[in-house]
């Protein structure tokens, strides 16, 4: 089965409208929504925006549905000259931005878990190799990399300036790495797939809002072209 999470409903309903003998469970605030898309097993979920809210409905979905794989999809801000509006980024790895405890001398971004402490939280390298794959031919450049994620809303240019040189991130969402990191410590295979929904140039609330719906489509067709192939 995969397991697709996304923050907004947008992301959610191009994937859900193909969805055939759908069943919808209820748990947390949360409708995890689960069928058949191209005749493979898909379970859905609009998760809501922030960290929180990610990983809350990543947990539910690994202990209801048990998922081979997770893919986060959805849109973010740009923290890369080289990409631009609609573009789309596959992670390689993805970081946490707003972890910060170097007044106790530890590296920003540190997690500590129980018995590891990491920055960067990996993805799976087949299913970034697939989701590659899948977005050529949609009129998108494509970048493989990290995604820093936080609970802040980004427009700042120097902000932004700051967590692409410090983390060495390509984009910026406020989701991305909570889905990771729950997947991580749950051993689930995931890939976090971002469509820039705004730019070093265009990076205002007025612009998210003007390009996020053309964003979500680049994400919708890369994930439905990655169902039929997987």
């Amino acid at each position: 089965m995969i397991g697709i999470i996304c923050s907004l409903k947008i992301e959610v309903d191009g994937l859900k409208a193909l969805m055939e003998n759908s069943e919808t469970v209820k748990k947390a605030g949360l409708e995890f929504i689960s069928g058949k898309i191209f005749d493979k097993d898909i379970v859905l979920l609009e998760c809501g925006i922030g960290k929180v809210n990610a990983a809350v409905g990543t947990q539910i979905m690994i202990d209801l549905y048990k998922p081979d794989v997770v893919i986060n999809s959805g849109i973010a801000g740009s923290l890369s000259k080289n990409l631009t509006i609609g573009d789309i980024v596959i992670s390689t790895d993805c970081v946490e931005h707003d972890i910060n405890r170097t007044e106790l001398d530890e590296p920003r971004g540190q997690i500590c878990f129980t018995d590891e402490k990491i920055i960067a939280i990996p993805a799976d390298k087949e299913v970034g190799k697939k989701l590659v794959e899948c977005c050529q031919g949609l009129g998108s450049h494509v970048m493989t990399g990290r995604v820093a994620t936080g609970d802040i809303f980004i427009t700042y240019r120097g902000k932004r300036d700051f967590i692409a040189f410090e983390f060495n991130a390509l984009c910026c969402d406020m989701d991305g790495a909570a889905v990771g990191h729950v997947c991580y410590m749950n051993k689930v295979p995931f890939v976090i797939l971002r469509s820039i929904s705004d730019d070093f140039k265009f990076n205002t609330v007025e612009n998210y809002d003007e390009f996020k719906e053309l964003a979500a489509d680049r994400a919708i067709k890369a994930l439905k072209k990655f169902i039929k192939m997987t």
